[in-house]
């Protein structure tokens, strides 16, 4: 069901959905409840950045959207398909058919070409037909650069490829932790750009930011402090 304070159209295809959501972390003694209730919706063509201050539950509730971590209460549900309280092997296999992920931590094997990489993304989901592999490079600029190795290649051409490595698959969800991160001017609004396009072609989008520029391509923002949400904002 989608969240109350969420107003979405009848003929809005809903396609990440969390509700309730809570986490707990557990050092020594001490328990921290790292997300406490949080709902979320994500429309297909929608982009919703998750903003707050560091702590505020950002990761964590990406993390569980992507089915990389259990809530301990709670629900995500993928394309109608609940995500959580399933064994790692069935949301792996939910991952591969409907998320692309691009993390801070970057999703790259080292001992892979950029193009190996992509290759990789694709037989993990059952693909043996590598031959969309050059048309995504050159739509990313890394066409001629498909055959270098992750040490080998610039910030901006790391973070390209990573999100090469996301959409390998045609995702239905996209989610990214910083997708701009540390990348300059130029190569951060290459990045946001080809987000907003898969948005415009469907794709339901996911930002974690703390970037103002990062949230101005959002249609909606959703603030969380201390995994709580605190603000839920509609662009206009």
């Amino acid at each position: 069901m989608a969240d109350h304070h969420e107003l979405l159209r009848l003929d809005v295809i809903v396609m990440l959905e969390a509700t309730d959501l809570y986490k707990f972390f557990h050092t020594a003694d001490e328990e921290t409840l790292a997300l406490r209730g949080v709902s979320v919706s994500v429309a297909a063509g929608e982009i919703v950045a998750i903003t707050g201050p560091s702590g505020s539950g950002k990761s964590t509730l990406l993390a569980c959207l992507a089915g990389l971590d259990e809530p301990d209460g709670g629900m995500v549900v993928v394309a109608g398909t609940p995500l959580s309280r399933r064994p790692e092997a069935e949301r792996s296999r939910l991952r591969s058919r409907h998320i692309g992920m691009l993390f801070q931590s970057n999703n790259l094997l080292d001992h892979l070409s950029v193009a190996g990489n992509v290759a990789i993304a694709q037989r993990l989901r059952g693909r043996t037909d590598n031959r969309s592999i050059p048309e995504l490079l050159e739509i990313l600029d890394l066409g001629h650069r498909a055959t270098a190795r992750p040490s080998q290649l610039s910030g901006g051409e790391s973070a390209r490829a990573g999100l090469a490595v996301a959409l390998a698959n045609d995702p239905d969800i996209i989610v990214a932790d910083e997708p701009t991160g540390e990348l300059d001017v130029e190569a951060a609004r290459a990045v946001l750009g080809i987000l907003a396009e898969r948005a415009a072609n469907g794709a339901a989008v996911v930002l974690v930011t703390h970037n103002a520029d990062v949230t101005e391509v959002a249609h909606r923002i959703v603030e969380l402090d201390d995994g709580a949400v605190a603000i839920r904002q509609a662009k206009p």
